[in-house]
């Protein structure tokens, strides 16, 4: 899915008010705590993380290893002012799409300020400038409008609706032109 493979393993990327890093097991606190939110759960989905310890695997074992395989994936987003961890944004190969997929998770406490707008386009511009994809999609539930909206704002445009394997929800499909 990548025409430039490179190594990011390390790799820092900024906004305006941002910083995004890869994910690493030293975030598994604000992984436990964002998936276990209520609207991460009903937008998102149950990933099952009931402990820290679980975290840390789903991040071994999930965002890990896809990083080292194609130089990008999930981010953790993190204030400039006042170094916060705020949520996760990144381009996640997903089964059952061909095209990979953008994706984006805040705190609450954080969302309404434009930070995920902000993380989702950096992500965006990393993904098609520095490894080269030509497409990216994104999957979002029917009833989550403001999702809908900032993925609109990015330039995907719905196409379809899915189910991916496993699932049971009808998803809203985008896609960049």
């Amino acid at each position: 899915m990548s025409l430039k493979k490179q190594p990011s393993e390390n790799k820092f990327y900024e906004t305006e008010r941002l910083i995004l890093r890869p994910m690493s097991l030293e975030d598994k606190e604000l992984i436990f705590e964002l998936y276990n939110r209520p609207k991460f759960i009903q937008y998102i989905g149950d990933r099952n993380i009931k402990t820290l310890e679980a975290a840390e695997d789903y991040i071994r074992n999930r965002f890990i290893p896809q990083i080292e395989r194609l130089g990008y994936g999930n981010y953790l987003v993190m204030t400039k002012e006042g170094n916060n961890k705020i949520g996760g944004v990144g381009i996640f190969e997903r089964e059952g799409l061909d095209v990979v997929d953008i994706g984006y998770s805040l705190l609450e406490e954080f969302e309404g300020k434009g930070y995920a707008y902000e993380a989702a386009q950096k992500v965006k511009s990393i993904g098609m400038e520095e490894f080269g994809l030509s497409k990216i999609s994104a999957i979002i539930s029917k009833d989550n409008v403001s999702s809908q909206k900032l993925i609109e704002k990015l330039g995907l445009k719905f196409q379809k609706h899915v189910t991916l394997p496993g699932e049971d929800e009808e998803l809203n499909y985008y896609e960049t032109e």
